[in-house]
């Protein structure tokens, strides 16, 4: 086995990257409208919300198929 993930279109990708490219392309605003996650509305930061979502395995879904949706356009 090579270790590589060709049917994982996230592998590389760490959550902090996942989370600045979303932020930098729909703001702090927007992705709290698409993503209803209070470390996003309240005084977000990326180390709040990377703490949260690392411990948050259904947060970090939707971050994640979030991410695959507009990967296109990033």
């Amino acid at each position: 086995m090579t270790g590589t993930q060709k049917n994982n279109p996230l592998h590389g990708l760490t959550l902090e990257t996942i989370l600045n490219q979303l932020v930098e392309h729909y703001g702090w605003e927007k992705l709290g409208q698409l993503i209803d996650i209070k470390c996003f509305k309240q005084d977000p930061s990326i180390k709040s919300s990377l703490k949260f979502l690392r411990t948050t395995p259904w947060a970090r879904a939707r971050v994640e198929d979030l991410y695959l949706r507009t990967a296109a356009s990033l």
